[in-house]
C-alpha cells in the first residue's frame, strides 16, 4: 500500500469540509436531507474537475451528489458507463471522514484502488488477499484519518469485529454496490448482501447509497426492503446505451459465425463472448485462440489462480478475449470493450442488458451479437423444468425465458423493446439490426398445424415423442435410418412440408416454443409435446404468425484503423497517426505501473489529445479525462510527443476553434465514470 502513501492528493476539501456541512442535521429524513449549501456543490464541481478532468456532470448526477453531501440516503439505477461510481466517489471526497465502499468483487478492488490512486484519490481495500501487515497498514490509515476511500467485501463489513474498527474512525458514507446482489431471484444473488440491513441499525446517522446497473421495478423494490432503505430517494436513469448496437442472428455453426464476426468487424478489439457451459468456455476459446485471435478461459470450474491471471491479462492487455460463463463480469472496469458476444441464450432480459452492458462503457461505438437457435429454446425450457424449488419459481424462470424470447423474435426495434422490458418508452433507434434491415412477418398457420399434427399423430397412433429433429425429418420425407426404423413413412404428414426448408423448419418450431404452443418434454430428451394453446392452432380459431429472417450480408464497418483498432466518431486522417502513438505510449506507461491501460486514460481523452494536440499544460487541463494529478504525472511526455508528431506532419490549432471542441465532445460523450 506504499504507493497509495505516496499519492495522496491536494485535496483540501476532503480533510477540512467539517465546518462546511455543520448545518447538516444527521437527524432528519434519510430521503430528504437539509440541502447542502452552494459552497457544496461548488466544491464538488471543483473536486470533478481538478480530480477526475470533467468540466460538468451528466444527467443526475449533481442531483444525486448533492443529495448524499447532505447526508441523504439514496438508490440509485444507473446504466453501465453512465457515471454511477462518481455519485459515491465525489461525495466520500467532499464530505468529512472516509467513503466506506462495500463491493462483491474481491478480485477487482486491487484494480478500483489503482485507478483512484492515479488521479491521486487515497484509496485502499481490505479483503481475506492480504498479507496481515497489510491490512495493518490500511487500518491505520483508516484511522488516522488518511483514506478517502475505503473498499469492503459484504461478508467483512458484518463481523462484529470489522463494525467495532469502523467505529474508532470517521465514516463519510457507506456506498453499496452491485446492490441488485440483494435479490434472491438474480443470477448475482449473494447472501451476505441480506445483512447490509445492520448499516441502518448501527449507523442511522450516515448516509447510504445503494447503486446497481441494472433491476426490474421487483428487484428495485427488494433492494430498498432488504437494505432498509426504504425513506431513502430513487433515481432512475435511462437504461438506454445509445453508443450499443443490438443484433441477434441465427445460429448456425456459432463458433464459425463467431469468428467471422471478430474478423470482419472487431479485429484487434476486446472483448467478452459468452457461453452457458464451462465445456463450452473452453472449446471456444481453444477455438479462437487456433484462429490467432488471443482469448481465455474463465468459469468457476478453473483454479483461483487461473482465474485471477486471465481476469488480470484480459484488464490490463489490449485486444484479448475473454470467453465465460456468466461467473465473469460483474464490476469489470474496462472501458474499452468494444463487443459482447453470447453463443448461448440468456436466461432473461435482465441478464442480457447487464452482460451486454459491459460493452462501450467508454461512450465509444460497440456491439451485442447474440447466435440465437432452436436448441437455445430446447435447452432453456428443459433446465427451468429441470430447476430446483416450487411451481411459483419455475413460473418466473419461464416468464423470463418468454421475455428474452420476445425480444430475439421481435420484427421491431430491439432496443426499444428492451427498454419497454425496464417500463421505459423510446423511438425506434435506426441502429440495431431490425432498424437497419427490417424482417418481415409471415403467416404461418398451415405449417404451424402441420408441425404439431405430426406431434399429434405419432402420439396417438404410435404412443412416441420426438425431438425437432426427426419432426421436421418426416415433414421434408427423409428416409432416414430412424424413419426406416419406425416406419413413419406411413404417417399422413409425411413428406407434407416441401415448401420450406430445413431452417425454416427449425424457425417455426423455434417459434412455436417460444410463443407457448409447443413444450418441450420433461423427460429430458428435449422431445416436444404440445400445450393447452395448440389445439386452437390446429382447430383453425387461431392463427399464427413467423417472424422470416431477412439476408443479411457481413457488415464492415468504415470506421476501423488497419490494426482493428475502433476508432468511433471518424478520427481526422491527420489525428490518427497521433491516436496510434499515443495508444502506444499509453500501453508502455500502464506495463511500466503494472495497471490496465485504461487507469492513465481512457481512449476517448486520447482521441482528444489526438485531435486538439494541446501544447501547454494550460491547454492540457482543458481535455477532458486530465486532471491535475495526471497532468502533473503525465503533461511533459505527452506534450513532448504531440510535439514530436506535429514535426512530422503539417501543425493544427493548438487548441482547436471552439466549434470543432464542442464537436468532438459530443461525439466522444465520455462517461464521467471510475466504474
Amino acid at each position: 500500500m506504499q504507493e497509495i502513501l505516496q499519492l495522496r492528493p491536494v485535496l483540501p476539501m476532503a480533510q477540512s469540509s467539517s465546518s462546511a456541512f455543520s448545518c447538516i442535521s444527521h437527524g432528519a429524513d434519510r430521503g430528504s436531507p437539509v440541502p447542502s449549501t452552494l459552497n457544496d456543490m461548488v466544491t464538488a464541481l471543483d473536486t470533478l474537475h481538478r480530480v477526475f478532468g470533467y468540466e460538468a456532470f451528466r444527467g443526475e448526477q449533481a442531483e444525486i451528489i448533492d443529495h448524499v453531501v447532505g447526508g441523504g440516503d439514496a438508490i440509485v439505477l444507473m446504466p453501465t458507463g453512465g457515471g454511477k461510481s462518481l455519485c459515491y466517489q465525489i461525495p466520500s471526497l467532499v464530505r468529512e471522514g472516509t467513503g466506506v465502499v462495500i463491493s462483491p468483487l474481491i478480485a477487482l478492488m486491487q484494480d478500483q484502488v489503482d485507478a483512484l490512486a492515479a488521479l491521486g484519490v487515497r484509496a485502499a481495500f481490505l479483503n481475506s488477499t492480504q498479507s496481515p501487515a497489510e491490512r495493518a497498514s490500511v487500518e491505520q490509515q483508516y484511522l488516522s484519518g488518511e483514506l478517502d476511500v475505503l473498499y469492503l467485501a459484504p461478508e467483512r463489513l458484518t463481523m462484529p469485529a470489522t463494525a467495532d474498527f469502523l467505529d474508532r474512525g470517521k465514516i463519510a458514507l457507506f456506498a453499496i454496490d452491485e446492490a441488485h446482489c440483494v435479490s434472491q431471484w438474480g443470477h448475482d444473488f449473494r447472501p451476505d448482501y441480506l445483512a447490509l440491513s445492520m448499516l441502518h441499525e448501527r449507523w442511522p446517522s450516515i448516509p447510504r447509497i445503494a447503486l446497481t446497473a441494472t433491476a426490474t421495478e421487483q428487484t428495485h423494490a427488494e433492494i430498498a426492503k432488504r437494505l432498509r432503505l426504504g425513506d431513502a430517494r430513487h433515481f432512475v436513469s435511462s437504461f438506454d446505451r445509445p453508443n450499443i448496437q443490438y443484433r441477434i442472428v441465427p445460429k448456425d455453426q456459432p463458433q464459425k459465425q463467431l469468428l467471422e464476426f471478430l474478423r470482419t468487424e472487431h479485429p484487434g478489439d476486446a472483448g467478452i463472448v459468452y457461453c452457458l457451459s464451462r465445456a463450452s468456455v473452453e472449446k471456444t476459446a481453444e477455438f479462437l485462440t487456433e484462429n490467432g485471435i488471443p482469448a481465455l478461459p474463465y468459469h468457476a470450474g478453473l483454479p483461483a489462480p487461473v482465474r485471477a491471471a486471465n481476469q488480470a491479462r484480459f484488464l490490463r492487455d489490449e485486444g484479448t478475449i475473454m470467453v465465460a460463463t456468466i461467473a465473469f463480469g460483474m464490476g469489470i472496469d474496462k472501458p474499452d470493450v468494444r463487443f459482447v458476444a453470447h453463443l448461448d441464450l440468456p436466461k432473461s432480459v435482465e441478464g442480457y442488458y447487464q452482460e451486454t452492458g459491459r460493452a462501450g462503457r467508454d461512450g465509444l461505438p460497440s456491439t451485442a451479437w447474440l447466435a440465437y437457435g432452436l436448441q437455445d429454446v430446447v435447452q432453456q425450457r428443459r433446465m427451468i423444468d429441470q430447476s430446483e424449488g416450487d411451481a411459483a419459481h419455475r413460473r418466473r424462470l419461464t416468464a423470463h425465458l418468454d421475455a428474452m424470447l420476445a425480444l430475439c423474435e421481435t420484427v421491431e426495434c430491439r432496443r426499444q423493446q428492451l427498454l419497454a422490458y425496464f417500463g421505459e418508452k423510446a423511438d425506434a433507434c435506426g441502429n440495431c439490426d431490425t432498424c437497419l434491415t427490417p424482417a418481415e412477418s409471415w403467416d404461418g398457420t398451415v405449417p404451424a398445424q402441420k408441425l404439431l399434427s405430426t406431434v399429434v399423430r405419432l402420439k396417438r397412433e404410435r404412443g412416441q415423442k420426438f425431438g425437432a429433429g426427426h419432426l421436421i425429418d418426416i415433414l421434408l420425407g427423409r428416409q432416414t435410418p430412424r424413419v426406416d426404423q419406425y416406419r413413419h413413412d406411413d404417417l399422413a404428414t409425411f413428406g407434407i412440408g416441401g415448401e420450406l426448408s430445413e431452417p425454416e423448419w427449425r424457425g417455426v418450431a423455434r417459434q412455436l416454443l417460444a410463443q407457448g404452443l409447443l413444450a418441450v418434454n420433461s423427460d429430458g430428451y428435449g422431445t416436444l409435446v404440445l400445450t393447452d394453446d395448440s389445439a386452437a392452432v390446429l382447430s383453425g380459431e387461431r392463427a399464427v404468425r413467423f417472424r422470416r429472417e431477412p439476408e443479411r450480408s457481413a457488415r464492415r464497418p468504415g470506421n476501423r484503423t488497419k490494426s482493428g483498432v475502433s476508432k468511433p466518431g471518424s478520427l481526422s486522417p491527420e489525428a490518427l497517426p497521433v491516436f496510434e502513438a499515443l495508444r502506444e505510449w499509453r500501453a508502455s506507461a500502464a506495463k511500466e505501473q503494472g495497471v490496465p491501460a485504461y487507469v492513465v486514460f481512457h481512449d476517448a481523452t486520447l482521441r482528444e489529445l489526438a485531435e486538439r494536440r494541446p501544447v501547454s499544460h494550460e491547454q492540457l487541463s482543458t481535455i477532458t479525462g486530465v486532471g491535475e494529478v495526471k497532468r502533473e504525472r503525465y503533461g511533459d511526455e505527452i506534450l513532448g510527443l504531440l510535439a514530436a508528431q506535429s514535426d512530422v506532419d503539417t501543425p493544427r490549432s493548438t487548441a482547436g476553434s471552439a466549434e470543432s471542441i464542442h464537436h468532438l465532445r459530443e461525439r466522444s460523450d465520455d462517461p464521467l465514470s471510475m466504474e
